[in-house]
């Protein structure tokens, strides 16, 4: 039994572009128990995995994704790292994501909203694939958006996430904070920093029965924090060093 579950950040994006297929399939090849993929809704309300709003930070296209169809986005090219050169590769939709990977690995999938309709778009996608939802984690930074995925995916397994601390922030606000927006969004666990972990805040808030995962894993004095303080999964954009150290750890 591994001590731990690492998370591929948007797959293996030091190789293949972010959040592609052929990333995701890299870290399946690796060793990772799931990746991350973040999803947006085009300008014809269909979901993609892509992370940013603005196309310009890793394809070819400018401006906002959201002013985008599908069919348009079927001209962008990716500007970023690949083995095979990073403007063969294309925006994939959920759906065809799923079908690629689907059960093949964990997905932790980041609704990025803020669009109202998001959850509800992307919960009768989810709806088609309920064989693998033992699989599958819905994520956001947003309580609203985890209630409406629920409400439209029974039983679906939600968590939240929390943003780095605001710079007058002490551990004691960010436990507070993150307990009860976690209660707020009926999540299974709260995904924080590493800069915001320390044993009494983690014991606050598993008190309440909400499970403490981590996000932005990267160097090796987190990975060690991490490990000490008995994280069960975290999410890392240096999965081959994370794979490492969890073997070290036999």
């Amino acid at each position: 039994m591994t001590p731990f579950e690492i998370v591929a950040h948007r797959g293996v994006p030091g190789e293949y572009p972010e959040n592609t297929i052929p990333s995701f399939e890299r870290a399946i090849e690796l060793g990772a128990d799931a990746v991350e993929l973040d999803v947006r809704l085009t300008a014809d309300k269909v979901p993609v995995v892509y992370h940013y709003y603005y196309m310009h930070m890793v394809t070819s296209l400018p401006g906002p994704i959201f002013n985008y169809t599908l069919e348009q986005l079927g001209s962008a090219k990716y500007t970023g790292p690949a083995k095979q050169g990073a403007g063969g590769y294309r925006i994939s939709t959920l759906e065809q994501v799923l079908a690629a990977i689907g059960g093949r690995i964990g997905l932790e999938i980041e609704v990025k909203g803020p669009e109202p309709e998001a959850p509800e778009i992307i919960g009768s996608i989810l709806n088609s694939w309920k064989s693998i939802w033992d699989s599958i984690e819905v994520t956001s930074f947003e309580p609203g958006m985890l209630h409406t995925v629920q409400k439209f995916c029974p039983g679906m397994i939600t968590d939240l996430l929390f943003p780095r601390s605001e710079s007058w922030m002490q551990l004691d606000v960010v436990a507070y904070s993150a307990l009860h927006r976690a209660r707020l969004a009926q999540a299974r666990a709260i995904h924080l920093h590493p800069s915001q972990l320390n044993p009494q805040m983690m014991s606050e808030i598993r008190e309440h029965g909400i499970e403490v995962h981590a996000w932005d894993i990267n160097q090796p004095v987190d990975l060690e924090s991490m490990a000490a303080l008995g994280i069960p999964k975290f999410c890392t954009d240096e999965l081959a060093q994370a794979l490492a150290f969890r073997e070290q750890l036999g």
